[in-house]
Order: structure tokens, then sequence, then C-alpha cells
């Protein structure tokens, strides 16, 4: 990078609040929590397990719908009608994130947990493991790729459209591919399981954030909407993750005690998984002389992860206490540092791409 790049570029963290710039120390501490809790409290677990309605836990569904909401409403579905600017950036971001992403999770999850590990995880816990793996690599990132974009310049409002695409195809394809990958591993879900997974994390809280910030938006303004309710209700996520996390290691205590490298082995495909989507939408978007502000926030969204809906689809189709669930709480584990790195990769590497040194001398006019 030139100078002028290196002094542009935002620092690592600039634009991450403290709780996204801690997110894997938050974790740790959850899963700390979490675990002494189930050891030397267990009538708390115990209590809430028996809040059920059709095998949904009510006290995990109220944090679950917590945590996404804020999501959901600070996305302007409005912006789909965008879609024509730079067709490329979208073309590459949706076939990565539903023809690609999806199927290289579930073969490269599925080589490690269940052939190259089997000596070290027993092959039903395998199976679990790679069902987690699964609900990662089918719910492509919705809110922490607006930091991601922000850290390597990216444009916005073209980052907008691609988030608001992926959640709408989302509603519709969720649910077939984790059905074909789970089938394909002979891991056996109902699809009215599945289905009411999708109405309750993602088609009521998708209609739910529409509605309230169209009406919202209508009543007070656009300003006041961003400024001071988006403001109110951002924290909410985080404090509904973190409590969500806490509950599950509390009910997932055991599983660590016993296999604590399994931690560590369901890592190394996420990992490899990461780093893979990113050079494949990165390196799709330079082949097709797409701009750095275009195509570094598309390759963000397909190598992280919707992981607040990952944890939610585990818990819902699996439980609490499975496999599935402690496979998508590695995955937030990790996702802060992988893609600080990637970050890293795409602000070093802008000067490949057309239009840069163009973009850069233009900010700083401005």
């Amino acid at each position: 990078m030139t100078a002028l790049q290196e002094s542009q570029a935002p620092s690592a963290t600039e634009g991450m609040g403290r709780f996204e710039r801690y997110l894997s120390v938050w974790v740790a501490m959850a899963i700390v929590a979490g675990v002494l809790l189930g050891q030397f409290a267990p009538a708390v677990p115990e209590t809430l397990s028996r809040f059920e309605v059709a095998q949904v836990s009510i006290p995990v569904a109220i944090l679950i719908w917590a945590m996404i909401f804020p999501m959901m409403a600070q996305i302007d579905f409005t912006a789909v009608l965008g879609v024509r600017r730079q067709p490329k950036g979208l073309v590459i971001t949706t076939t990565v994130n539903w023809l690609i992403k999806p199927f290289t999770m579930f073969a490269i999850a599925w080589f490690f947990l269940m052939v190259l590990f089997r000596p070290f995880i027993p092959e039903e816990l395998a199976s679990q493991y790679l069902a987690g793996a699964i609900l990662l690599g089918t719910a492509p990132c919705t809110a922490m790729v607006f930091v991601w974009s922000y850290l390597t310049r990216g444009d916005a409002a073209y980052t907008l459209v691609q988030v608001a695409v992926n959640d709408l195809i989302m509603l519709f394809a969720f649910a077939p591919i984790v059905i074909l990958l789970l089938g394909v591993s002979n891991i056996q879900v109902p699809y009215d399981t599945v289905a009411l997974s999708v109405v309750l994390y993602i088609v009521i809280p998708l209609a739910a954030g529409y509605l309230t910030r169209r009406t919202l938006i209508a009543r007070r303004g656009i300003e006041w909407y961003d400024n001071v309710f988006m403001k109110k209700v951002g924290p909410i996520t985080p404090i509904g993750l973190i409590i969500t996390l806490v509950l599950l290691f509390a009910f997932q205590g055991d599983v660590i005690l016993n296999n604590p490298l399994h931690i560590v082995l369901i890592a190394i495909p996420l990992i490899i998984q990461t780093f893979l989507i990113f050079f494949i939408a990165y390196g799709w978007a330079k082949a097709w002389k797409v701009p750095h502000n275009v195509a570094a926030p598309g390759a963000m969204i397909g190598a992280s992860n919707f992981f607040e809906l990952a944890v939610a689809a585990a818990i819902a189709l699996f439980g609490l206490q499975s496999g599935a669930a402690l496979a998508t709480v590695v995955g937030v584990l990790v996702e802060v540092p992988l893609m600080l790195a990637l970050v890293g990769i795409a602000n070093k590497t802008r000067h490949h791409f057309p239009g840069a040194e163009t973009q850069v001398h233009a900010e700083a006019r401005g």
C-alpha cells in the first residue's frame, strides 16, 4: 500500500464497538460462566429446560429474538432496488453464498470431523459437530459485515444491497439447503422442524424489523431512527447473545470438561473454510475487475457467518445439549480474529483492484 492508502485506511478495530472488538473474549468468558453454572447450580438450566412448546425453549427463543431483531431492524430492504449497481458484485456474493459456501463447508467439515479426526471424536458426536458446521455454512453474515465493510473502506450503500438480497434469499434457500446437506450426512431432521426454525428465527424477526423500521421512520424520520432508536436497541443483541451462550454452556459443561480438545478440532475446518470462501469471492472479483470497495465487503459476507441464526437453528433442531449447538458457538469464538486477519489482507491488496488509487485520492479530498 502507498503511504496515502495507509493513512486513509481505518485501523483494525477503529470501526468496532467494545463488544465486537472483544467478541472472542466475551465468548470465552461465557463458556467459563456457563460451565460453572451447570456444574454448581444445575437447577437453573434444569428449570429453564421445562419451559418448552413444541420442543422450542421459550426462554432461549426470547433471547434469540433479542439477538436477531436489532439486526433485521437496521436493514433497509428498499436498497434491493440498487441491485443494478455493479451487478457483477451481486452475482459473485450470491453465487458464493448459496451455490458454493454451504457445499464447501460440508465437504471440509465432513473430511476433518468424520475422517481425519475419527480417532479423537466419537462418530455420533462428530455427526452433530458436522450438523453445526452445515448450519454455519448456510447462514451468510448479516450484521458484522457492515463493520468489515467500514474497515476495508467498502461502499456502504452497496454493502447494504448485498446484505438485503442475501437476507431475502435466506428466506427461501436456508431450509432446503440445510435439509439436503443434513440428509447427505445421514442426519435426520423432520422438514417441519426446519421450517419452524426458519419461521421463528428468520421470518418473524425479518418481518418485525421491516415493519418497525417502516413505521418508525414514517413517524419520526430516518435521522431519529438511526441515531436514537437503533442506538437504544443495538445493545440488546450482545446482551442476548452472551446470556444465550451462558445457558448453552451450562448444558454443555460435561461435554467440554470431558472433551476440551474438541473445541480445537471443530475450529480447524471452520478456519480453513473461512479463508477458502474469502479467496474464492475476492479472487473472482479481481478477475472480473470489480472495484475494491464492492469486492472486499462481498468477500467478507461469504467468509463470515450469521452465527446468531446458526446458534438458534442448532438449538431448535438438536437442543441446547447437542454437539451441533457447541459447533456453532466455536464459530462465534473464532470469527472476529479470522475476519480481522482478512480485513488486513484486503487492505494490503487494494492496489491490485481497478480504480483503487482514484478512490483513495477522492476520499482524501473529501
